[in-house]
């Protein structure tokens, strides 16, 4: 099913408008031709220019986006479905589950993802995720690229951020990767994306802060926990936090993806879902989105083979 048509609350960390204020940077190289189903984009903003401009300021102001994929999904609005499609009365009734996001020690391998498009700063999540480069980050597609804006720009990768803090630094990405499915329709199946980090004081992303082992076409309805830096209220996007359950099946939209129990809001985007319990278990998906008619139950995409895809060709480059 196509996004476009799911009545759904994105809780996107990002939304896909960026900054002005580089603009006197490199000129943005062009989207490369799909290759194995995969459509990869070059970053050319420089780790000095970055550092400048993510000054702890701009870092703590940087938002959750209020629109995201164009317009057409709003934080805490429906998105409309298309004629034909499932109408507003016809939604399932609203469906509560209790759940509560806690918080957690900054972990090493885990951060903040930030990015600029449209003349705004906007936030997600990520994590350093095992690769041939050792630099690698997972996050969400919606943190990545948007139809009408295209790729975003000024991104980076602050690992174990806390409350401003970056200790272990900003790691700026040469390179974005995401799936075709993504890239040409925003189709919320295939909300997953991969940064290619540069090194940092001559040291590889995973050299520094460790990578998650990542896996692809895994059996569905396993426990998760996944972990994010929610910002929207009543969060404030200052620390880590998780939630834990049992994925489920996606029975109001009918996509791929699938749900656990979770209040996370926006700014959690793109944060990692870990088989088991803890950080320290295999990442197979990524926070991305969630429905209206059903709180507190975060939703992320299968990682089938369109996302294998775009990890492949990350952790080559």
């Amino acid at each position: 099913m196509n996004s476009k048509g799911l009545k759904a609350g994105m809780i996107a960390a990002s939304a896909l408008m960026a900054s002005a204020l580089m603009a006197a940077g490199p000129v943005q190289a062009a989207p490369t031709a799909p290759s194995a189903g995969t459509v990869s984009h070059t970053q050319n903003e420089s780790q000095v220019a970055l550092d400048a401009y993510w000054t702890t300021d701009r870092m703590k102001n940087a938002k959750p986006a209020n629109t995201i994929n164009s317009g057409w999904a709003a934080e805490g609005r429906s998105i409309m479905p298309k004629a034909g499609q499932e109408s507003v009365a016809k939604a399932p009734k609203e469906t509560v589950v209790e759940a509560r996001a806690t918080a957690q020690t900054a972990v090493p391998h885990i951060g903040k993802v930030f990015f600029s498009q449209g003349g705004q700063n906007y936030v997600c999540s990520g994590n350093s995720v095992q690769s041939g480069n050792q630099s690698t980050v997972a996050t969400a597609g919606h943190c990545t690229y948007d139809l009408s804006t295209g790729f975003v720009t000024n991104f980076v990768f602050v690992p174990a951020y806390n409350n401003g803090a970056a200790p272990y630094g900003k790691f700026t990405a040469r390179s974005l990767h995401a799936a075709n499915e993504w890239v040409s329709r925003n189709d919320i199946n295939y909300d997953g994306a991969f940064a290619v980090m540069n090194t940092l004081n001559g040291r590889t992303l995973s050299a520094t802060v460790g990578a998650s082992s990542i896996g692809f076409n895994m059996a569905r309805n396993f426990g998760y926990t996944a972990y994010g830096y929610p910002a929207a209220s009543p969060f404030n996007g200052e620390r880590l936090y998780s939630c834990s359950g049992t994925a489920s099946a996606d029975r109001i939209g009918g996509t791929q993806s699938q749900g656990i129990p979770c209040d996370m809001t926006g700014g959690s985007s793109g944060g990692p879902w870990f088989v088991g319990s803890g950080a320290g278990g295999t990442q197979n998906s990524v926070n991305s989105f969630g429905y209206n008619t059903q709180k507190n139950v975060m939703y992320g995409p299968y990682f089938g083979s369109s996302i294998l895809a775009a990890y492949t060709t990350a952790a080559s480059r």
